[in-house]
């Protein structure tokens, strides 16, 4: 954004400012990361109070800071807005910034796959458009409205993630966005503990259409039945479906995988094959809605195929990592969830980029008071004729390394509770240039630290 001091002070209602022609470009909420221009907002937590960094931060190029009203001794000659609330006047900026904006604005929500679709999205639409997305997990009541007000001028199409773990969340969320079109990924099984069932979490994820567009499009995964009753319910809703069941209005089939990605082909909205530089059915099924806004942007199919050939994603989301002993990892330990989890592990007992297949799996968190029987039912997905070792890292994997026992030689099955090294001996001592070495976890179990070795 670029915005004076007044214009600002007018968004959050305060009256008499000085400094009133500073320009302001954007927000920051760490001056670890501020850029020249950003506004600076400090929050008062129980054990910091980001005022004590506000001279910092006009040091390192901030143009403005917020303050709050009852914290004592602000900065003099300094272009300060006052306020009672930080976050909330955070929040009410991005709501007024957004309604000024010209760009088209998606939304994108689900239990599993909201990173990797929002950059297959970006990357697709890149070619042909100026494209901002979510950076990172910001995502939340905070990340949302500093992505917004992060915003250009200019940007074109804005691709918006938007997380959850209660309900409420994500209809406060996409309010502020104001989406032209909305993406449910799938419904899976994480916030479980929170949200009491999946027919909660889809709830919860449909709340994303309380804030599209009037004329916008839904676009959601046509395989889950739960999304396809609450849609069924929306008779004014305009949606279209996508998935790997005939009924979809985009269906993908004949997938092949290779190092290089995947080759798949599709047919109803769009015909024809397609290639994306990525691994997994999954990732196929994120670029399903992908291509859909695509077509719904305006985008012919020769410009869809070209925007895929071209896709990146964000860093532990299958990602492919060859390293000097030969060894070849996907690192997938970004998150993890029953429904993820199944996924990785069928996409590696179903390629041919190597014949040494190895899981390393770590807990996963947040799945309520079914948990141990979520990570026992992992050991059905297992295949011990595809799989050659697996190691489990975490209290919960203890589980699963129950009712794995039995099907794997001792020699060939690992567990630790907290023990990184263990593992790493373990890949060093067995492992070589044709094993291939899944890393999949929750994100609090950092399994990425076990890559840093090799």
């Amino acid at each position: 954004m670029k915005r004076t001091i007044k214009e600002i002070a007018d968004w959050l209602s305060i009256d008499s400012v000085d400094f009133v022609e500073t320009v302001v470009t954007g927000v920051s909420i760490d001056t670890r990361t501020i850029s020249q221009g950003d506004l600076f907002i400090p929050f008062r937590g129980e054990s910091v109070n980001g005022h004590k960094f506000v001279e910092q931060a006009f040091e390192k190029g901030a143009a403005a800071s917020l303050w709050l009203k009852d914290e004592p001794n602000p900065p003099k000659d300094k272009p300060i807005l006052f306020v009672d609330d930080a976050e909330l006047a955070l929040q009410q900026m991005a709501r007024a910034y957004r309604n000024q904006h010209r760009g088209k604005f998606i939304g994108v929500t689900g239990s599993n796959g909201k990173t990797s679709s929002k950059d297959i999205l970006a990357s697709m639409l890149t070619p042909f458009y100026k494209v901002q997305k979510t950076i990172g997990n910001f995502n939340n009541q905070l990340g949302l409205p500093i992505t917004l007000l992060n915003l250009d001028e200019d940007t074109e199409i804005a691709v918006l993630e938007m997380g959850m773990s209660g309900f409420g969340e994500i209809e406060f969320l996409t309010k502020m966005a104001k989406p032209h079109f909305a993406i449910i990924t799938n419904i899976g099984e994480a916030h479980m503990q929170d949200l009491g069932s999946r027919e909660g979490i889809a709830q919860a994820k449909f709340e994303i259409i309380q804030g599209l567009d009037r004329e916008g499009i839904l676009f959601y995964d046509g395989d889950e039945p739960l999304l396809q009753h609450l849609v069924n319910k929306e008779t004014h809703l305009q949606s279209k479906s996508f998935g790997f069941q005939s009924s979809n209005d985009l269906v993908a089939t004949s997938i092949e995988t290779t190092e290089k990605g995947s080759r798949f082909t599709v047919r109803g909205e769009l015909n024809g094959e397609f290639f994306i530089p990525v691994l997994g059915k999954h990732q196929v099924k994120n670029t399903l809605n992908a291509m859909l806004v695509g077509k719904a942007i305006g985008l012919h199919e020769e410009q869809i195929r070209q925007g895929l050939a071209q896709v990146t994603l964000t860093d532990m989301r299958m990602q492919l990592v060859p390293t000097e002993k030969g060894i070849i990892f996907i690192n997938d330990a970004y998150n993890a969830a029953p429904t993820s989890m199944t996924a990785a592990i069928q996409f590696v007992q179903t390629t041919s980029i190597r014949e040494d297949k190895w899981l390393v799996l770590g807990d996963m968190l947040e799945l309520g008071e079914n948990e141990k029987q979520f990570h026992e039912q992992i050991a059905s997905v297992i295949d011990e004729s595809k799989i050659s070792r697996v190691c489990l890292f975490g209290s919960r994997m203890k589980w699963l390394y129950e009712q794995l026992k039995g099907k794997f030689a001792e020699a060939n099955l690992l567990y630790t509770n907290d023990d990184y090294e263990k593992i790493v001996q373990y890949i060093n001592q067995y492992a070589d240039d044709q094993s291939l070495i899944l890393l999949k976890g929750s994100r609090g179990m950092k399994l990425e630290t076990i890559l840093k070795s090799f």
